[in-house]
């Protein structure tokens, strides 16, 4: 897919891949080999019909393409930007086993995008009218937007409760312009609307809201309120000023638009140097991220080697064309303040890979004496997230696990009767498509719950 050149994309936030053609997308389509066992549909926690839509662009059909797609996944514009593909659907391509697997991301993407440019958001024949039911659904993250539209289109009557001023979720908050258009999570989110989802936002369930009172007056709850809660490494000098968590860097940059400041009125100050820890997406957000700011520098600094990132091939290799640098084998000890209390110095100590650990990556082993000194002004932590914390601690009925998720059984029941979960709330940090599979399987135990005629056991 043609791309922003590097030099000119890191003077602005605009998108950095530019998109297909229709005649391209015609012949990458054309590659498909319409296999008989589809490995592909297996790899995509939602379960689209991929060889049936792409057959759908080969031919041209690209009104069918995205009437195929959208029985099965109501978000495929942003989930053809931010999927990690190549480890789901492409990752089990049959041609990829000796050539380059279908762009199956970025046909979604240009089909979804064609809709919303040519033909405008359609509601489906296939959906049932409103008026079941009651069903409250908390976040309106991938996880809440996937169960209220699968629940919408059932029939019942869906309300999402979002606690932030603009709905998406990690969508709008987490993710850069660059990488995933505001345009774009607001024109799907109005498309969950059309499906008869009432959203309001500015309710905080835990606070304005008890879950006591949400089942008084609906019939179940889905709780997606993602992983709001930062990772911090609790080391020396982590409170000076100038280190952001990753959740308040990316928050105020993309939710408060703080890159269009002063015509926003959200300012965020980063220095000449900006270091990054940890090597997933959210980290290669957050150090592209601060070049477009202005930063002379942006450094990843992770402890082990660039094999074990857990970042997307595709963001590594952007955010190198851009200029970002890796230091691995590394990691802060200690950060060093001025006068001000202003970051000014971040000690850091070498690393050398032992054994694998529970992951199956190599476990870093500190290398004694080994620190060195790198001079920064601004750094942001960006080594995971874990659960929101707020409505599990206001609702002691639900049980959560050691590390806060909210625990569930394989159809995403919670402990409490009547109320399910999914997302990043039960994973702690996951990806936008495993949040969305997780609310489709609730969703159709939700359904189950509520239309059979007989007591659901619950444990």
């Amino acid at each position: 897919m043609p791309e922003q050149p590097p030099e000119q994309r890191i003077k602005n936030f605009d998108e950095v891949p530019l998109g297909y053609t229709p005649e391209m997308a015609m012949e990458e389509a054309s590659r498909c080999l319409q296999c008989k066992n589809p490995t592909c549909v297996q790899g995509c926690p939602v379960r689209v019909n991929i060889p049936a839509f792409i057959a759908a662009i080969r031919k041209g059909k690209f009104e069918e393409a995205i009437d195929i797609i959208k029985q099965t996944n109501a978000l495929p514009a942003i989930c053809g930007r931010v999927c990690p593909y190549e480890n789901q659907c492409e990752g089990a391509c049959i041609l990829g086993k000796k050539y380059e697997p279908v762009g199956i991301g970025f046909l979604e993407r240009f089909v979804a995008d064609y809709e919303r440019e040519h033909l405008g958001f359609r509601v489906p024949s296939s959906i049932r009218e409103p008026g079941g039911d009651a069903i409250a659904v908390v976040g309106s993250g991938p996880a809440g937007l996937t169960a209220a539209s699968s629940l919408a289109m059932m029939g019942y009557s869906v309300t999402v409760f979002e606690a932030l001023h603009e709905p998406g979720g990690v969508l709008v908050y987490g993710i850069p312009e660059f990488r995933l258009p505001k345009r774009i999570v607001k024109a799907e989110v109005d498309y969950v609307r059309k499906l008869g989802v009432e959203i309001k936002t500015d309710v905080v369930v835990g606070l304005t809201l008890t879950m006591d009172e949400l089942l008084k007056e609906f019939k179940a709850v889905f709780i997606g309120t993602g992983a709001g809660l930062p990772n911090f490494m609790n080391i020396p000098g982590e409170s000076l000023n100038g280190i952001f968590s990753a959740n308040e860097f990316l928050t105020r940059v993309n939710l408060m638009r703080a890159y269009k400041f002063p015509e926003y009125d959200t300012p965020i100050k980063i220095g000449r140097t900006v270091a990054t820890i940890g090597a997933g997406n959210v980290s290669m957000d957050c150090a592209r991220t601060a070049l477009r700011l202005g930063a002379a520098r942006s450094i990843i600094v992770y402890r082990r080697t660039e094999q074990e990132m857990p970042a997307r091939k595709e963001e590594i290799k952007r955010a190198k064309e851009e200029g970002v640098e890796f230091v691995t084998l590394a990691a802060p000890v200690k950060y060093v303040g001025d006068e001000r209390g202003w970051v000014r110095q971040m000690i850091c100590t070498r690393f050398r890979l032992g054994e694998p650990d529970e992951s199956g990556r190599r476990r870093p082993v500190r290398i004694e004496g080994s620190e060195f000194p790198m001079e920064v002004d601004t750094v942001v932590v960006a080594i995971g997230q874990s659960p929101n914390p707020l409505l599990p601690k206001k609702t002691p009925q639900l049980k959560t696990s050691e590390w806060g998720c909210v625990t569930v059984d394989q159809e995403g029941r919670t402990s409490l009767r009547g109320v399910w979960a999914g997302g990043d709330i039960i994973r702690g940090d996951g990806t936008v498509i495993l949040a969305m599979g997780d609310a489709k399987i609730a969703a159709s135990s939700i359904h189950r719950y509520l239309s059979s005629p007989y007591p659901w056991p619950y444990h």
